[in-house]
């Protein structure tokens, strides 16, 4: 139990988008721990892999209500746009003042006690697969068997990690599918339902979102390169290192592809290489898009505000009791420190570039608006 006397179990989530495999998580974490409040944290309109999330953030937190969460805050995009280490002391972060009592996690191996086992050392997440692979040994560990481990195995070590030193109890819900299945089904990861909607092919019965999505305008990654391209041949070298996440190089390499690839899937694969992965360069070129600096992120003040998407009743008595012990909540735009909101609202300004002018305008307008409110059926209001 919290300070709040009740049980409360968060998530952390991108639902890009929401799928029946996410419902299934929610309503087996409430069988296994019934909770009082379910809580996620979720990227907005820039998500953990390096892309523009497939619809905007505000469409995703409604979903996520409808299907059983009470209350979504935002992960910061600062956060979002980073590898397992950053994403996960974000994401926890949120989850932590939020006052969970719960963590729920999705998994591959479904061994908990494997991956604790791995969370236990001094190993970084960022690198997991490459040292399991080295041969770097940990008895339990499943990745020695396989030599690689799943993404969602790799987030829960990050995840454990976060947790250590803490009374917050993971709660292990095991995945069913393949998160690379690009099959169509009961249960298709978010992936396989990404790419379907990108190539105009049936999503069947994948998602209770599949009215929203097969009406919506997508986002992605490819619709930017003429822009990114532009930049990449146009910027000065010194500007190119003083984006946030380029090192090592990085922006020569970017440029030289940029300058013998006309077409962005040309580009991207021909940037992908054994020392920068698919995630690492969409990560960068997105940091690009939104012109996020060094020194601007430098210069963030510490992060303490939690700022909510979407909640329902159940969710508006716990942000209460949380204002009441002295979190501080953004409800609304103005709330959440200037520096952190400015991010964000040049986020939704880049996320609605490639989109319809009406749906620009829109997401623009949305940004400085409060968060969705769904009122449960079953509750009348009571505050």
């Amino acid at each position: 139990m919290t300070e709040y006397g009740k049980t409360v179990c968060g998530i952390v989530a991108e639902y890009n988008p929401f799928h029946y495999g996410h419902k299934r998580q929610i309503e087996l974490t409430k069988e296994a721990v019934s909770p009082d409040v379910m809580v996620a944290v979720m990227s907005g309109n820039f998500v953990q892999r390096g892309e523009p999330a497939v619809v905007d953030k505000w469409t995703r937190a409604a979903a996520a209500v409808d299907q059983g969460i009470d209350i979504v805050f935002e992960l910061p995009t600062i956060y979002s746009l980073q590898a397992a280490s950053a994403f996960a002391h974000g994401s926890i972060s949120v989850l932590k003042k939020a006052g969970i009592t719960h963590l729920s996690f999705g998994s591959e191996c479904g061994d908990l006690d494997n991956l604790q086992d791995i969370a236990s050392t001094s190993i970084d997440p960022d690198h997991l697969r490459a040292s399991l692979s080295a041969g770097i040994g940990y008895p339990k560990a499943y990745g020695l068997l396989t030599r690689e481990m799943a993404p969602n195995d790799i987030l829960a070590v990050a995840y454990l990690k976060e947790l250590a030193d803490t009374d917050i109890r993971p709660v292990l819900i095991q995945r069913t599918g393949d998160y690379l299945d690009p099959a169509i089904g009961e249960y298709s990861s978010a992936l396989a339902i990404r790419e379907a909607l990108y190539n105009s092919r049936d999503i069947g019965d994948s998602t209770p979102m599949k009215d929203i999505l097969i009406h919506a305008d997508l986002n992605r990654l490819e619709l930017y390169y003429p822009y990114l391209r532009m930049y990449l041949l146009t910027a000065k070298r010194d500007q190119l290192q003083s984006v946030f996440l380029f090192n090592e190089g990085i922006e020569r390499h970017l440029v030289r592809q940029a300058e013998e690839n006309p077409t962005y899937q040309g580009f991207l694969d021909s940037c992908v290489n054994a020392r920068y992965t698919r995630s690492r360069i969409r990560r960068c070129l997105c940091h690009l898009l939104l012109g996020i600096t060094y020194e601007e992120v430098r210069r963030l003040p510490a992060w303490d505000t939690l700022r909510v998407l979407a909640f329902n009743d159940t969710g508006r008595k716990h942000l209460r009791e949380l204002k009441d012990s002295g979190v501080r909540i953004a409800s609304t735009y103005a709330e959440n420190p200037r520096p952190w909101r400015e991010i964000e609202l040049r986020a939704a300004n880049v996320y609605g570039l490639v989109l319809p002018e009406e749906k620009r305008v829109y997401i623009n307008k949305r940004e400085i608006q409060g968060p969705v409110y769904r009122k449960l059926q079953s509750e009348s209001l009571t505050l």
